[in-house]
Parts: structure tokens; C-alpha cells; sequence
């Protein structure tokens, strides 16, 4: 399995696709943080607080992510080098696994450079340093959890088809309906008695959560398990196509 976690690190960053989604991903957070005027920036807010980060972070890995992810096993699909793949001493599970934390990196590598606008807020507080800090380190957990979620769901809509625009369509769908879908039904007025049950059904709620600081066990226990189903569906999907 290392050497196709190997091998899929090694096509993101030999081509521009990984570099691209890097530099968008830092350039868009950047232009609102500090360029664009208005209430999400920081300098023109008063406030040093990466809340404007944490809220817009989600929102551009939903369609980063599935840029990444859309290749995975589309693009093996329509190639024909899939059933090359399945030759390989490796079990689906490994395959799925493979191209799953090829992506996490990739949202990790994205994600260090950023700790460089935890250190620019925490030298504008007044006094430098004053800064919910639990609340950054928890908004970044919850961030890197739900980037793993987006790059589960992107795996599994890639092994879907042998498109990878149609992967890509669905990815951005199912991941949009996760993070936020739950909570425009639950505002529907429709779910009174499971109306609780419905808004825990998506990511937001969870994020939103660890952004205060608090690791809640049942908010990690939500993250892995969304995790663990969609890998489990794109190995699903997998051992179909050899029926």
C-alpha cells in the first residue's frame, strides 16, 4: 500500500494539480483575510480573530477536494489501467486506502502553511497573545476532520464513474448536502420531534462545536464515522465491478 500512497503523492505534486489547489486554497483565504475590505478583514475588523478563516475554509475545500479526489478511480476507470490495479497484491481496502491519504496529505500540506495566520493575529492582539487559542486549535481539528470527510466522499464519488467531471459534480453535491443540507432541513420547520436529530446529521453542527475549543468524543466518533462509511462504499463499489 506504500507504494501507491507513494505513487499517488508523487502525480499530485509532479503535475500542477497539486500545487494549484495549495496556492488557490492559501491565495483565496489570504485575499479575504488581509486584501478585500470589509467585515472579513482582519485589520479592517479590529478584532484578531481567525473566525473569518475558519468560516470560509470549508467552503473552498468543498470544491478544492473533489478537484483532487475527482482523478482517483475515474480516471482509472476510462484509462482501463483499473483492472490493472486490481493485478496488484493489494485487497481493495488497500487500494481504497491508498488513494484516501494520497488526498489527506495533500489537505495537510494545504492546511501547514496556514499556522503562519495564527502567528500574524496573535502579534495584532492588544495585548500580543490575546487569543482564544483553544478555540484555533479546536476550529483547526475540526477543519482537518472535515477536509478528511470531504476527501472519503470524493474517493467514493470518483469510484462511481469513469468521468471525472461527473465525480466531481457528485462530490461537490454529496459534500454540500453533509455540511450544510442537514441544517436547511432542520430549518424547514418539518422534523419538530427529531428536529435535534436532524442538524447532528450533518458536519456543521460538529465543526462548529470543536470550534469552541471542545473536543467532544462523540463529535470525533461523527467524523471517523462518516469516514469509515464512505471508504467502506467506495470498497463496495470496487469488489462490484468484478462481479
Amino acid at each position: 500500500m506504500a507504494a501507491l500512497l507513494w505513487k499517488e503523492i508523487s502525480e499530485f505534486f509532479s503535475t500542477v494539480t497539486g500545487y494549484v489547489v495549495v496556492i488557490v486554497f492559501l491565495l483565496a483565504n489570504s485575499l479575504f483575510l488581509w486584501i478585500f475590505p470589509g467585515d472579513t478583514n482582519v485589520l479592517d475588523s479590529g478584532y484578531a480573530s481567525l473566525d473569518t478563516f475558519f468560516m470560509m475554509a470549508p467552503w473552498i475545500f468543498l470544491f478544492l477536494v473533489p478537484a483532487v479526489t475527482m482523478r482517483s478511480f475515474a480516471e482509472e476507470s476510462r484509462s482501463g489501467t483499473l483492472e490493472l490495479l486490481f493485478t496488484r497484491p493489494l485487497t481493495d481496502m488497500q487500494i481504497v486506502l491508498g488513494k484516501y491519504f494520497a488526498g489527506v496529505v495533500l489537505v495537510l500540506v494545504s492546511l501547514l502553511p496556514t499556522l503562519i495566520y495564527v502567528v500574524s493575529v496573535w502579534m495584532l492582539g492588544d495585548p500580543p497573545g490575546n487569543l482564544d487559542m483553544g478555540g484555533i486549535w479546536g476550529s483547526y481539528v475540526g477543519l482537518f476532520f472535515l477536509a478528511l470527510i470531504y476527501v472519503a466522499i470524493g474517493i467514493f464519488s470518483s469510484s462511481l464513474t469513469g468521468n471525472p467531471i461527473v465525480a466531481f459534480i457528485i462530490a461537490v453535491l454529496l459534500s454540500f448536502v453533509l455540511y450544510i443540507g442537514f441544517d436547511y432541513l432542520s430549518s424547514m420547520g418539518v422534523f419538530h420531534k427529531i428536529n435535534f436529530l436532524v442538524i447532528r446529521a450533518g458536519i456543521n453542527e460538529h465543526y462548529r462545536s470543536m470550534s469552541r475549543g471542545v473536543l467532544d468524543s462523540r463529535d470525533i466518533l461523527y467524523f471517523l464515522g462518516v469516514i469509515a462509511l464512505f471508504l467502506w462504499m467506495t470498497r463496495f463499489v470496487l469488489q462490484s465491478r468484478r462481479w
